[in-house]
């Protein structure tokens, strides 16, 4: 797809369009609002500043369209939504050893309890151990601050996956 076809998808098309992006609605709503766009940079500020306007419940939403680091379970599940501009963002993880991915459930989970909300980085590029790492960097972080660190981490996903819906 080029911008000039994202320009003119219909609503309804383009809300599943920038779905694959972000599943925050308030964020896809406000981009398919946004429409048309002059040019790739022109998308990719208007995302920053919607997802500056954002409230935590968008966020939070937008992190529950993730499956967490390393569960292949849910990987199935919740790839489902974002599956087509998603895939292949946590395949490092089918390489890892059998003590990451231990870890990584178990890291998983303590993040969970938490902070309430799983664990979001932006995978690609990242061995399984290398998430691993950031995952133990930040659990001991604050709420407020893990907040932000996701919600920096889900700007670049989303970014990601706007170059590749273009």
């Amino acid at each position: 797809m080029n911008i000039e076809e994202l320009n003119t998808l219909s609503v309804e098309q383009a809300t599943h369009a920038f779905m694959q992006c972000c599943t925050a609605s308030a964020w896809v709503e406000a981009m398919v609002k946004a429409r048309p766009f002059s040019n790739s940079r022109a998308i990719a500020t208007q995302a920053d500043l919607v997802w500056q306007t954002l409230e935590e419940k968008d966020y939070l939403e937008a992190f529950e369209g993730h499956p967490q680091i390393g569960n292949v379970a849910t990987l199935r599940a919740k790839y489902a939504n974002t599956k087509e501009l998603a895939s292949g963002e946590q395949s490092s993880v089918n390489q890892a050893s059998e003590q990451v991915l231990v870890n990584l459930a178990k890291g998983n989970a303590d993040y969970l309890d938490k902070f309430g909300f799983i664990f979001i980085v932006c995978a690609t590029g990242k061995s399984a151990a290398e998430m691993l790492a950031l995952l133990l960097e930040r659990l001991p972080n604050n709420r407020a601050t893990e907040l932000t660190n996701a919600a920096e981490e889900q700007r670049k996903i989303f970014h990601l996956r706007i170059e590749k819906l273009l």
